[in-house]
């Protein structure tokens, strides 16, 4: 693949936003897009432009008007963030990075809801953001880049946190029905007051999709309950959420530029594949003010998740089974020490009891036997101390350092026959006897290790700050890929991955315009990876570096422009897995996202959306590409009187073909297409 001098449309956009605040400058009414504030860098609230970290707000205006129906399309709005979509609510992830596959590639990455991880240290999914209600959530907060000291393992490429929406001050209730393509539907449903002491809110929407793939579709419904409690000494906010999605899983479809091809989009060669997800969490977060400038919180919570899922990219299409309960708690403990000074510490602390099934209900062949390939149980125990803050160091410049000690125990329990042998303890037909599978004995580990990050911010005048942040993270080896082994590999003696990051910032305000840049170096260590005998080691080494820039432009008091882009390169470090210095698969070169909003009248709000991605290489060597798209989206938002609203919205209004995720195995161009022209029309009642 050639890859594109040309067409720099996206790096116009990128240099001109650095220089658009000289033009920006006047006495209108304050810009407030990128002054939310944030609780996700320290679990207390803060002002993004006050941290030295590269963070993005998706605010709820944003959410309400966007309507997604996939969180991809919501966090095409954070710079250097790509959440490549699979079929029906399936995704892979990026942020600072080429899209991450395997068992445990999302280990490099901590989701969470309201600060509490939506899975287990140890055990995480690909596809759990789908757990959380983002649909109806009061914004989302992204960091890109290692995360800060109350984070720790899995925090190694970026954080998505999505907060849950507060109670509102007086009664409110919002009822919505939405239609669209392949028999859509969704209700939505929202009711909230504050009586006293006590706020609440009810969120709950359920959706149904027939699919555009031939024998496809998923339904869908969460829940979320909210109340706030503001006591004389204590506050307490509460949340119970659940989450439940039937879908029917459409495969790859195979072939060079399969997905343009009209007689072939709608293609299912898995027509059997399905997944079925339950999940449900409940936390209650308990807050004081002490004395002498101290503030106390204590976050104990519980979780729960179940999935099935047909295994369609596996050969013999196996059915796995997995869960987790889990217990914890989270602490944080601030104190104000002095006028320059800020401290918080904490302890965290997490009990989880997991397991995996995986089973062929088909005929033998070598070397995938049927029956039972894994059947384990894990208990887990996860312990971490963390320490950080502020330190005013001058008038202008505010230093932000925190560092966190993990220990994470794993107790492997095997439910079935060891080795490598078929369930029954039979040789495989290949020719050492040896199966795919292969299945540890019972064993017990401990992993261990320091993160760490320093900044600083430094107000360069009225107007415009630098920011400097430096920082090591890590991510323990996930159970799956400790126990879930292949081959003859009957023992995974891995280490955790390490991450060593550090960016430059320049940050800006002005009453119309704001904008937040950073340019940043990224190097990923001992990369747990699987070599050609389908063995896991330690051993891959990348190095990533980008520009990212997101900005928001109030052209007149009815018009706004918000852009959202970044320039990247990710390559392998070493010759571990292929040639050094061939760029990582799936991963863009350039990602950018712009939003045109009008408000034509008060009663009226139009969008026009551009969604861009660059040309990517397939697979490690670099031999086979995808060339990239841009999409064009429009949103028509109108109020009839104050409790009447519909939405009418456009995807792909350009109705170009293109894949939401391209790659090459198993010696075949695979794509999940990406859906043509579709329109979607929303009414609802607020009251």
């Amino acid at each position: 693949m050639t890859r594109k001098t040309k067409n720099s449309a996206l790096m116009i956009l990128l240099g001109s936003s650095i220089s658009l605040p000289l033009l920006a400058a006047s006495d209108s009414p304050s810009n407030d897009k990128l002054e939310q504030l944030t609780v996700t860098a320290s679990r207390t609230e803060r002002a993004p432009q006050d941290l030295s970290i590269s963070l993005s707000v998706i605010d709820e205006d944003s959410i309400d008007n966007l309507g997604h129906s996939h969180i991809s399309e919501l966090l095409s709005q954070a710079p250097g963030v790509w959440i490549s979509r699979g079929n029906g609510q399936e995704h892979l992830t990026a942020i600072r990075s080429g899209v991450l596959t395997g068992a445990g590639s999302c280990g490099a990455f901590y989701f969470a809801e309201d600060g509490i991880p939506l899975r287990g240290p140890g055990f995480c999914n690909v596809n759990e953001l789908f757990d959380a209600n983002s649909e109806q959530a009061g914004r989302i907060e992204v960091i890109r880049g290692p995360g800060t000291a109350v984070h720790g393992s899995n925090a190694l490429n970026g954080v998505i946190n999505i907060i849950s929406r507060a109670p509102s001050e007086t009664p409110e209730t919002q009822i919505a029905g939405e239609v669209g393509p392949h028999d859509y539907g969704r209700l939505k449903f929202s009711h909230s007051n504050t009586e006293g002491r006590h706020g609440y809110r009810i969120s709950a929407h359920g959706e149904s999709d027939g699919g555009y793939k031939d024998d496809s579709g998923f339904d869908q419904q969460k829940l979320s309950l909210r109340h706030d409690y503001d006591g004389i000494v204590w506050s307490v906010q509460s949340l119970l959420s659940a989450a439940n999605l039937q879908q029917e899983t459409a495969g790859y479809l195979l072939g060079e530029d399969a997905y343009k091809d009209d007689s072939r989009k709608r293609d299912n060669s898995n027509p059997e594949a399905y997944r079925n997800s339950r999940s449900l969490r409940y936390y209650s977060r308990f807050e004081r003010d002490g004395s002498q400038d101290s503030h106390f919180v204590v976050t104990p919570y519980l979780r729960y998740t179940e999935m099935e899922f047909l295994q369609h990219f596996l050969p013999g299409t196996p059915l796995e089974e997995n869960g987790e309960r889990s217990v914890g708690v989270q602490t944080a403990f601030y104190q104000q020490s002095s006028d320059k000074l800020t401290v918080h510490n904490g302890f965290d602390m997490e009990l989880t009891s997991a397991y995996l099934q995986q089973e062929q209900a088909g005929t033998s062949f070598a070397p995938f036997p049927q029956g039972k390939h894994y059947d384990y149980e894990v208990d887990a125990k996860y312990f971490a101390w963390f320490v950080g803050g502020d330190y005013k160091a001058g008038e202008n410049t505010n230093l932000n350092f925190g560092a966190r000690y993990d220990i994470q125990f794993y107790d492997y329990d095997n439910r079935m026959i060891s080795g490598n042998t078929a369930a029954d303890g039979s040789p495989c037909p290949t020719g050492n006897g040896a199966c795919r599978y292969a299945r540890p004995e019972d064993d017990s580990q401990r992993f261990r290790n320091w993160s760490f990050h320093g900044g600083l911010v430094h107000q360069l005048n009225s107007f415009n700050s630098l920011s400097v942040n430096l920082a090591h993270g890590f991510r323990a080896p996930q159970a799956s890929e400790l126990y879930r082994l292949q081959a003859q590999q009957l023992n995974a003696e891995l280490d955790e991955e390490s991450l060593n990051s550090a960016e430059i910032g320049l940050r800006g305000e002005w009453s119309r315009f704001s904008y937040r840049s950073a340019v940043y170096w990224l190097q990923k260590d001992e990369l747990i990876i699987q070599d050609s005998n389908r063995r896991n080691f330690n051993g891959g080494r990348t190095e990533s570096r980008g520009l990212e820039v997101e900005m928001s432009w109030a052209l007149s008091d009815s018009l706004r422009w918000n852009l959202q882009g970044s320039y990247s390169k990710h390559q392998y470090d070493n010759d571990a897995l292929t040639k050094e210095g061939n760029e990582l698969d799936t991963a863009p070169r350039q990602l950018a996202s712009s939003q045109l909003i009008w408000q034509a009248t008060p009663s009226t709000v139009l969008t026009l959306e551009a969604v861009h991605q660059s040309d990517y290489y397939l697979e490690a060597d670099n031999r086979f590409g995808y060339p990239g798209h841009t999409l064009v989206n429009a949103r028509w938002q109108q109020h009839y009187g104050e409790h009447v609203y519909s939405v009418l919205r456009i995807n792909n209004l350009e109705d170009i073909d293109y894949a939401e995720r391209a790659d090459y195995a198993f010696g075949n161009h695979r794509y999940f297409v990406g859906e043509p022209r579709s329109v979607f029309l929303e009414v609802g009642l607020n009251f």
